[in-house]
């Protein structure tokens, strides 16, 4: 007896897609309460210096490298130092949203484990940059760095007194990193792809940039990097299934179980 075939049966795991509205009121929600908070850090200008002079002088008991190294490296050309200062102003946010759309659409699972664990690497920044205002290297002549923005540009900073719209006192830790890791650690994990581990040259870039920028010191860096490691040891990743895997590995079909052949059959 030949066995009937059947088309594969539909995949009962696959995991609901939240609902659009939402998932757009929710992140709006996050974003403007990070904005508002981050505002709330304003005005402490003498203690985010005091606190710049401290992690300076940590950083060089602690033998890090200095951060001028790498804004010399960006200084070699005009050219150079531009497109890091466009990088720096432009690919934060963009990627960061490209990186929440993508996996809503094609890995909704992964996308909620994603946004809770950019949520609490956020709120977990914001509760630091209220409790420990930090200056950025560019604002200390301690470093003798340059503001390479100011200089080259572009530039998304106005002068600190007339900003209404950033909190510049607000270097640790560094969210310009922390998105850009996990960005690069999602994509790892909800891919399948052999290139994939090309992702990790976004924080790394990111990295260059922030530090060669004089925007961050690298003791933010450490600082987003713990907070990261906490989030996704408490955020768990979403259970393996067929639709949480990646797309393009084929899937082995499931046959029906051959009847037994009733009695007298074929004769």
């Amino acid at each position: 007896m030949n066995a009937r075939t059947e088309p594969a049966e539909a995949e009962p795991d696959a995991p609901a897609r939240p609902p659009l509205v939402r998932e757009l009121l929710l992140v709006a929600g996050l974003f403007l309460v990070y904005k508002f908070g981050r505002q709330l850090a304003t005005g402490h200008t003498a203690e985010a210096f005091r606190n710049a002079h401290r992690v300076w002088d940590l950083e060089r008991d602690l033998r890090l490298p200095d951060e001028g190294a790498v804004q010399s490296l960006l200084l070699h050309g005009d050219t150079l130092v531009h497109v890091a200062n466009t990088y720096y102003a432009t690919v934060h946010f963009p990627a960061t949203a490209a990186f929440l759309i993508w996996l809503y659409l094609r890995r909704p699972a992964h996308y909620v484990w994603a946004r809770r664990v950019l949520a609490a690497v956020t709120g977990a920044a914001l509760v630091l940059h209220l409790l420990f205002p930090l200056a950025p290297p560019r604002m200390l002549g301690a470093t003798g760095l340059l503001d390479t923005a100011r200089v080259f540009g572009p530039s998304v900073y106005g002068p600190p007194r007339a900003d209404s719209l950033s909190n510049q006192f607000a270097a640790m830790p560094s969210l310009h990193f922390g998105w850009a890791l996990m960005l690069a650690i999602g994509l790892v994990v909800a891919t399948r792809s052999r290139w994939r581990w090309l992702w990790l040259l976004h924080p790394v870039l990111t990295l260059l940039v922030i530090v060669g920028t004089a925007n961050h010191y690298w003791l933010d860096v450490i600082a987003a990097t713990a907070l990261l490691g906490l989030a996704l040891a408490v955020v768990h990743l979403p259970h393996r299934t067929r639709t949480t895997a990646a797309r393009g590995r084929p899937v082995r079909q499931r046959w029906p179980a051959e009847q037994p052949e009733p009695a007298g059959a074929g004769r």
